[in-house]
């Protein structure tokens, strides 16, 4: 049974680590700015889309996708903290499911990673990114709390079944870089060869960020009811896995 108590709970408790965390902010920002700037802008003059159009504006919802992945999957590391310090075993002798623990910390997650994205679309903005606006542009919220929910989930779910910290970052690494490689953030999946392709197609995040294109610049590669399709599958899916992984946690 889900307890919204617990869930609200355990979301404000996110959020004001969050906002508490200063430095934290900066650290997650510095690689989304340096992407900007290094690819953005020092390739944007030389590298040419085969659909046309600015590089910095093709690249910029790539890299919001890639600020959400990274900061959503890390969140998992939360539960290695809690467990080390006794807060997990405090909350799972409560009466609370643990269905509500999961949705709760995904919650708290996902408003993190969404505060910290739209920080990069302002400062994307300010460097030149040129913004469509048009009557799908709100959708992009809805596409970044999609994103951020789908590797919270990955990240819980690999955070309940690892007891180490250097393990974590180990696996999560290994997770990282290929999702964001091999979805089209950088490139456009149609010069892929076919074979890379079909692995793209497979990637939840390639979804998320056509979504975010076609919000943000007005196209992109697949029916935008496609890209929230797979999002909202890819994100029930995971979150079913990390509420079974979670239940399975030693608290130590």
């Amino acid at each position: 049974m889900v307890d919204s108590n617990a869930i609200y709970v355990l979301w404000l408790r996110d959020v004001k680590r969050f906002v508490r965390a200063k430095s934290r902010i900066i650290g997650i920002l510095l690689m989304p700015i340096f992407f900007l700037l290094g690819l953005g802008l020092g390739l944007g003059s030389i590298v040419k889309l085969p659909t046309g159009g600015d590089y910095l504006d093709f690249i910029v919802p790539g890299i919001v996708g890639m600020s959400l992945l990274f900061t959503s999957i890390f969140t998992g590391s939360a539960v290695l903290w809690d467990r080390q310090f006794g807060f997990l075993k405090e909350i799972l002798v409560t009466p609370n499911s643990r269905v509500s623990i999961v949705i709760g910390r995904i919650f708290g997650g996902a408003t993190t990673a969404l505060f910290q994205s739209l920080i990069v679309v302002i400062i994307s903005l300010l460097i030149g990114f040129h913004m469509h606006v048009s009557v799908v542009t709100p959708l992009a919220i809805v596409f970044m709390l999609l994103i951020a929910a789908t590797f919270i989930s990955l990240g819980l779910a690999l955070g309940s079944l690892i007891s180490d910290f250097q393990g974590f970052q180990l696996v999560t690494s290994f997770f990282t870089m290929p999702l964001f490689f091999l979805s089209n953030g950088i490139f456009p999946v149609s010069i892929l060869p076919p074979y890379v392709r079909i692995i793209t197609y497979l990637n939840p995040l390639t979804y998320g960020i056509d979504g975010l294109r076609i919000a943000f610049l007005g196209t992109g590669t697949f029916p935008i009811w496609i890209d929230l399709l797979a999002l909202v599958i890819s994100t029930v899916v995971l979150m079913a896995l990390a509420s079974f992984a979670f239940s399975k946690t030693d608290v130590g």
